[in-house]
């Protein structure tokens, strides 16, 4: 098995780089040429409760005139607005207008990258559903760089915006895109007397910018060097609150079950100094759709009956594996020779080939993005919480000791490349981080199986992660990356929410962009984000306080948390049936793992 499962995470990981078919769009309308009757999902094809999100109908304006009228519309007739992007990368429903009635106005059609350019105050304005690969590409062609973005550039400028998206890093401005947005143009609902929708502008000065913080202040085109260097864990909870301030866009990638921190040391140099170098990382690019799905079969058999050192021994591969191969970065755009690697921003910054050069003809078999929920490949979902940079060290202490009792529960971290650490910047949002924080982002497997499987062997320690993380250190949450009992009472932590509810209220006094889902999130309306009832744990829609709420047939049961022992966790009854070995044979083979 050990054999198999090698060939196929190197499968993966090597044969990549075909061209991928296009991935399904998030909208699918069933009648009247494709506006009525319609579903939207997100690229990863579930959302969190696993619902069918539905609306009576779908609109793809062009023109800022048609996305008038279509807001109009809806105004008028009030009803439920929401918007879906090209891609729709956001794990919760945020596109969901909530029942079958609303509207979903898609921003597929409204890209065009630029509608204006002006080199010398360095402004870039595009529209809202242009994708930050083409808004990367655009302002290098004009000897312009946007200085901070995410790593995945399938994101659309209105996408990344709304949901908080960032880099890393904590010089200058930091490295959340929204600190770049020097004008915004909005359109929101209206009274008859202003033909029920208006558009706004907001620039700098505007308090209201604050709110929504779509012109980007630039700066001239440069270079950055970057280098991967792998260390021991052991002092990396008082490393963390140093390593933001040492490197411009420095992060740091933990794999737990090795105790190895991966430290990238990255930062801006000389236009002057040599290197073409370009970031496609590996995991971005398309990958064969055979090997995929194989995988993916060999991730589902290790989960259900594997023991924890075939899945330890196994997680130890795919990180190996992208550590050989430098992540996917490239001296010259062809070949890795050794770093440091030096490019231009806009090779280095953000990737995703697997979006580029589709061919519409290309059959799905041949190669597609890992994630496509056309082909049952691998399946995770991921959490994003933001620790305050004066609480990271603790934090990581506690999540160390967590690591400690029982090392071999955290391979399945490892086998996702482990926990990604990102600094953001404080900012004057009224929905941004109050202080200098640090963001980590947690990948785990996910069952295609119905709701109620577990989400993989020893998925409590991920529970008692989050839980400690939001709980116990205030963490804040993604607003494109949770399930939802991590939004509960969420917005309270920021300081300056009132100012954004205000905000809303007065551009959109009927509610008509609200939906059952951000009004949970928002926690206005009396929602609440968790929904309780049987198994509601096991997919992390509330946080358990009966059994009931696990898998008590499958012999998951509430228990408190071993290091944060407020934490209510479903955990597998330590005397039941379990997947480890317990053997003395085995004990000391898993302990070197």
């Amino acid at each position: 098995m050990r054999r198999v499962i090698f060939f196929v995470l190197v499968s993966v990981v090597v044969l990549a780089g075909a061209i991928a078919s296009p991935p399904p769009h998030p909208v699918s309308c069933a009648r009247d040429g494709g506006t009525s009757d319609c579903t939207v999902t997100n690229t990863y094809g579930s959302f969190p409760d696993r619902t069918i999100c539905r609306a009576a109908t779908a609109t793809f304006p062009r023109t800022e005139q048609e996305l008038v009228t279509a807001v109009a519309a809806a105004s008028a007739a009030r009803t439920k607005v929401k918007v879906a992007t090209r891609h729709s990368h956001s794990f919760p429903k945020l596109a969901c207008p909530g029942g079958g009635d609303g509207t979903i106005i898609s921003t597929e059609r409204l890209n065009r990258t630029p509608v204006a350019v002006d080199r010398n105050k360095r402004l870039l304005a595009v529209e809202s559903g242009a994708t930050l690969r083409d808004v990367i590409r655009v302002a290098a062609d004009h000897g312009l760089a946007l200085p901070h973005s995410p790593y995945w550039y399938g994101l659309t400028i209105g996408g990344l915006l709304s949901t908080g998206a960032h880099g890393s890093g904590l010089w200058g401005k930091g490295s959340a895109v929204h600190e770049y947005v020097v004008a915004l143009r909005i359109v929101t609902p209206a009274p008859a007397s202003q033909g029920f929708a208006v558009v706004r502008e907001l620039r700098v000065g505007d308090p209201d910018l604050d709110a929504a913080k779509v012109t980007l202040e630039l700066q001239p085109q440069f270079k950055r060097s970057v280098k991967f260097e792998t260390r021991d864990d052991t002092d990396m909870a008082s490393k963390l609150s140093v390593w933001g301030s040492l490197h411009e866009f420095g992060d740091v990638a933990w794999l737990p079950r090795q105790g190895k921190a991966i430290y990238r040391e990255d930062d801006r140099v000389s236009v002057s100094t040599p290197g073409n170098g370009l970031n496609d990382y590996l995991g971005f690019r398309a990958q064969p759709t055979l090997g995929l799905i194989t995988a993916r079969a060999a991730e589902e058999h290790l989960e259900k009956d594997g023991t924890d050192i075939a899945r330890c021994l196994s997680a130890r591969v795919p990180g190996a594996l992208f550590q050989l191969q430098a992540y996917g970065f490239t001296n010259d755009g062809s070949f890795f020779t050794g770093y440091p690697v030096v490019g231009f921003q806009h090779r280095i910054q953000a990737s995703g080939t697997c979006i580029n050069d589709h061919d519409e003809e290309a059959p799905l078999l041949l190669s597609s993005c890992m994630w496509d929920p056309r082909v049952r490949g691998p399946f995770f979902y991921q959490s994003g919480f933001s620790v305050a940079l004066s609480k990271v060290p603790e934090f990581v202490a506690d999540a160390q000791r967590l690591r400690d009792l029982d090392p071999r529960a955290f391979c399945g971290l490892d086998a996702k490349l482990g926990v990604l650490m990102r600094y953001v910047k404080a900012s004057s949002a009224y929905l941004g981080k109050a202080e200098d924080s640090l963001d980590f982002d947690v990948t785990y497997y996910r069952s295609y199986d119905t709701e109620g499987e577990p989400r993989g062997a020893h998925a409590d320690v991920v529970d008692e992660l989050e839980q400690m993380a939001l709980r116990k250190y205030g963490a804040l949450p993604h607003w494109g990356k949770n399930r939802n009992f991590a939004f509960e009472g969420a917005v309270d932590k920021y300081p300056r929410a009132p100012e954004f509810l205000k905000v809303k209220d007065r551009y959109d006094p009927d509610g008509i962009f609200s939906s059952e889902w951000s009004d949970q999130v928002l926690g206005i309306r009396g929602s609440r984000t968790s929904i309780v009832g049987k198994g509601c744990a096991m997919e992390g829609l509330c946080v358990c306080f009966d059994d009931s709420h696990c898998a008590p047939e499958k012999g998951y049961f509430c228990r408190q948390g071993k290091v944060y022992t407020e934490a209510r966790v479903c955990r597998r009854d330590e005397a039941g049936t379990t997947t480890s070995s317990t053997s003395s044979g085995t004990s000391s083979i898993v302990d070197e793992l």
